[in-house]
């Protein structure tokens, strides 16, 4: 499920200090095994000086040396090509046969002849009496090496002393073995345990995210409380006091215009019974008498008493519709067919006032809501359409199918239209499109838009037949789906 923007954040600020203390975790080590690397080599740097001494007691003259044949004087002793014994002190025996490491040593004349030792090792002559060390690689291996030019009863002769594993040279291979390597697979192994202990510990968010996201704007009923971890239990209350005071603001206002509406609905009937009554004697007059009734106010009295009037309905209708919810209403079996032939009764005479030819193309057709909604508006489409075509135009008020699973109603007219641009502008409550003739108060879309999602559905705008007038159309699903 993909995150939201605001949950996708947090989980950046759980994760990221957590990956970053595991990195840091990871560089804490490999400064701690460089400095252990060094560490070591200047322990084993220690222990080679102290073996020195001990090697250079080690080498002494051969009192015994002669020919191979015994034959001849004896060598000269000073000459330092002269033989020379080197017996290696218990120390010694011990770092050289040591089975954790390999070494070796080596014994050079003043002018780096090898006298004694290891073939392998390389020829060093110090320039001073200081020891020096140096790294050499053999056979795969990493050596530590230190020599020293000494004084001994063979003369002068330079001792070497060598020792595997130089951890100044195989630091990086062991932290890259040791550290690196074990910390990397233990990194993207945490990484992959925090990114799914993360996102199961904002699951919870993630699913009142959709809660909250999933609602109609209509639903102002609480968020279950239990459901919600004990950490963002306080945000829920905080949100269902919240509703809470919106819809009590909300309910206020749909009441206060519904009774207006109600209560206006009975004086304006009144009114308009009177008015009509007015209008009936002036036409019988027929102007013998307009002094006492003169006939043109008291038509634009009665034009106004029967907007106002629908205006009272129409406010009713809408605040009826803005408290709707269809879940806590069982929906009914609707005759589609039957519901277009009452609504053509009804608008009959006021198709005739303008003598607009109103006409009705239906098949059987049902599907389930609720009735008196659905007859509002399909009232509504109708009443707009004769209101907005001309005198003399034409309506038709239709139902049919799609398919077995859709049903739709339709009424088309051929009155002006509206543009492309404004039809979304249309359903906007009071809004008329500029420059439109006719009376009308710019709710009927707006109330028949409001039925239709209350239903799952929208209006569909079109042109009428022949590139004239509109065509709206709202579909559902069939009753037999």
């Amino acid at each position: 499920m993909p995150l939201a923007p605001g949950i996708a954040g947090l989980q950046r600020r759980l994760l990221v200090p957590l990956l970053l203390a595991l990195l840091f975790t990871v560089a804490i080590s490999v400064v701690v095994n460089q400095r252990s690397a060094g560490d070591a080599a200047l322990e084993q740097d220690q222990r080679l000086l102290r073996l020195l001494p001990l090697m250079s007691g080690s080498v002494v003259k051969s009192p015994t040396a002669r020919r191979p044949d015994n034959e001849g004087p004896t060598p000269n002793l000073d000459d330092p090509r002269a033989g020379i014994l080197v017996l290696l002190a218990p120390p010694l025996v011990e770092f050289l046969e040591g089975a954790q490491e390999a070494a070796g040593y080596g014994v050079l004349n003043a002018l780096g002849e090898r006298l004694s030792g290891d073939a392998w090792l390389p020829v060093v002559l110090p320039s001073s009496n200081e020891p020096e060390f140096q790294s050499l690689e053999h056979s795969g291996m990493t050596y530590r090496l230190v020599a020293q030019r000494v004084q001994t009863d063979a003369g002068e002769v330079v001792v070497m002393l060598a020792a595997a594993t130089d951890g100044r040279q195989r630091w990086l291979q062991n932290v890259l073995e040791r550290v690196l390597l074990p910390n990397l697979l233990l990194f993207f192994v945490a990484a992959g345990l925090l990114l799914w202990g993360v996102n199961r510990a904002l699951r919870p968010l993630m699913e009142l995210r959709q809660a909250v996201e999933n609602r109609s704007p209509r639903d102002l009923s609480p968020i279950e409380v239990r459901s919600a971890p004990l950490e963002v239990r306080p945000l829920v209350e905080a949100l269902n006091r919240l509703f809470d005071l919106v819809n009590a603001q909300t309910q206020a206002q749909r009441r206060f215009v519904a009774d207006a509406a109600h209560q206006l609905r009975t004086p304006l009937a009144g009114v308009q019974a009177q008015v009509e009554a007015w209008a009936q004697a002036a036409r019988q007059l027929d102007g013998r008498d307009a002094v006492s009734l003169p006939v043109d106010q008291v038509r634009r009295l009665r034009d106004a008493a029967r907007r106002t009037s629908q205006l009272a309905n129409q406010l009713l209708a809408l605040s009826r519709t803005d408290t709707l919810r269809l879940d806590d209403q069982p929906p009914e079996q609707i005759d589609l067919e039957a519901m277009c032939e009452d609504v053509l009764a009804q608008q009959l005479d006021a198709a005739a006032a303008k003598s607009i030819d109103i006409g009705l193309q239906t098949v059987p057709t049902q599907t389930r809501g609720q009735g008196w909604l659905l007859r509002e508006l399909l009232i509504n489409l109708v009443d707009n359409a004769i209101k907005y075509t001309p005198a003399g135009g034409r309506v038709t008020i239709r139902c049919g199918a799609d398919s077995p699973r859709q049903v739709w109603l339709e009424v088309e007219d051929n009155g002006p239209g509206i543009a492309p641009s404004e039809r979304g502008r249309v359903l906007q409550r009071f809004y008329r499109v500029p420059g439109t003739q006719g009376e009308g108060n710019g709710l009927g879309l707006a109330i028949a838009d409001g039925i239709a999602r209350a239903h799952g559905t929208q209006l569909q705008f079109d042109v009428g037949s022949g590139g004239v007038g509109l065509r709206v159309r709202v579909s559902f699903q069939s009753a037999m789906a």
